[in-house]
């Protein structure tokens, strides 16, 4: 029954010719605007710190996941809106890339289990049966509750066509010889194949991605030079270049009964777990030091208990200590454990009774890559070189993205892939 009014709706949708609708009381961003939400992740199904892509027409799939920790459950709605390769609504009516219903329930959710911090779990996995992607391209996520108007959280991932662009591509010191021991340069070739582009110094660009990161993203780079089915990304004016920042930080809260990776301490208090981060030194000017990471992610576990749901949430200190000054702006935890998003309460404040600069987050038990970075006064631009310094060895992963829209085209299609990083 649920098939047949599917079909019912799309059909009146194509009589009607619109289901235009106002975005623009959201942001095309990855955002959570509800209080309480906590700890969302989208990924592949069953790929932990995966990018949020899929091949178009195939098996594959997302799956979101996020915390409430506010009430018992919510009636939480989702939707898809198809955007250009630069984030901005494209114009398209929903039913010219979904298939099915144009909205459905998040009806997957389970409680937490005797921990501290009640929360309520959800999960969603798509594309499904109720809801199917048609088109290639850029797609914001769009969770609400109840009604459109109330927005819950928004996230981007992409929908890539199989096997049109085979791209290659290098992570180089950069030639810039001021900048060849601090950035790295993302060099890569499209090949199309016997595909021949119409007009592709026009509609072809590509953007590049540093830890899977869209604030400093460089979007709409043209090709360089090139003949029909080759075309070269390789730049000489630095379009192509990223500061290549030091290994992340990291620590381990999944147990409360011991002390994990940099953890000097953990218990109760006011209400709360708690765990302390060994203490931070700002390293502008250090020798590159190599390391594990995990591209700035967190993995969300506790091994202090079997079973779902069991992980405890916990505030989280954070202390750092600089022997340079600490001016001209504000300083800021940043990492997926704040969303890739500058935080208010993320904000470390200078505590002169210990000469240290402090915060907390309250944050889900797991094991956590972090780092530090500058915010200056008058400006949006995020500088991790002020406290971690920067460095072309640093083992930084890229992702490369292909669009191009054709002429007569309403939107850019996503015909391109690929995951460059430096192996250690």
């Amino acid at each position: 029954m649920k098939k047949i009014a599917a079909i019912l709706f799309f059909i009146i949708g194509l009589c009607s010719g619109s289901f235009a609708q106002d975005w623009s009381h959201i942001e095309l961003d990855n955002m959570v605007y509800a209080k309480g939400i906590h700890s969302t992740q989208l990924c592949r199904e069953g790929f932990q710190f995966s990018f949020p892509i899929i091949t178009l027409n195939s098996e594959e799939k997302l799956q979101l996941s996020f915390d409430d920790l506010e009430g018992d459950g919510r009636y939480l709605k989702y939707t898809f809106i198809h955007c250009s390769h630069d984030w901005k609504l494209d114009g398209m009516n929903q039913i010219e890339y979904l298939e099915g219903f144009m909205d459905d329930e998040i009806t997957t959710y389970s409680y937490s289990f005797n921990t501290v911090t009640p929360y309520t779990h959800y999960t969603l996995t798509f594309p499904n049966d109720i809801m199917r992607i048609t088109r290639s391209g850029n797609y914001i996520l769009y969770v609400y509750d109840d009604s459109q108007d109330q927005p819950v959280l928004t996230r981007r991932f992409m929908v890539i066509e199989h096997n049109q662009a085979e791209i290659n591509g290098v992570i180089n010191k950069t030639s810039d010889v001021s900048k060849m021991f601090s950035m790295q340069e993302i060099d890569f070739t499209v090949n199309t194949g016997s595909w021949q582009i119409r007009n592709p110094a026009q509609y072809l660009h590509a953007t590049i991605l540093q830890n899977g990161r869209w604030d400093n993203a460089v979007m709409g780079l043209r090709y360089r030079a090139g003949k029909p089915g080759e075309y070269d990304f390789n730049y000489d004016d630095n379009s192509n270049i990223f500061n290549g920042g030091s290994e992340f930080r990291v620590f381990d809260t999944k147990s409360l009964k011991y002390n994990g990776a940099r953890i000097v301490s953990t218990g109760y208090k006011n209400h709360e777990n708690f765990a302390y981060v060994l203490e931070d030194m700002a390293r502008p000017y250090g020798p590159y030091i190599s390391g594990t990471t995990a591209h700035g992610r967190c993995y969300y576990k506790t091994e202090d208990f079997e079973g779902q749901n069991r992980e405890e949430y916990v505030r989280t200190y954070f202390t750092l200590r600089s022997d340079y000054p600490m001016t001209g702006g504000k300083f800021y935890v940043f990492g997926e454990l704040t969303d890739w998003r500058i935080l208010p309460e993320a904000q470390l404040e200078y505590n002169g009774s210990i000469d240290s600069w402090e915060t907390t987050l309250f944050l889900k038990q797991g094991y956590y890559n972090y780092e530090y970075v500058f915010v200056p006064e008058g400006s949006n631009l995020i500088d991790e070189t002020k406290i971690e310094g920067s460095h072309w060895e640093t083992g930084n992963q890229y992702h490369i993205l292909l669009y191009l829209q054709e002429e007569g085209s309403s939107y850019d299609r996503l015909i391109g892939y690929k995951e460059l990083k430096i192996n250690r």
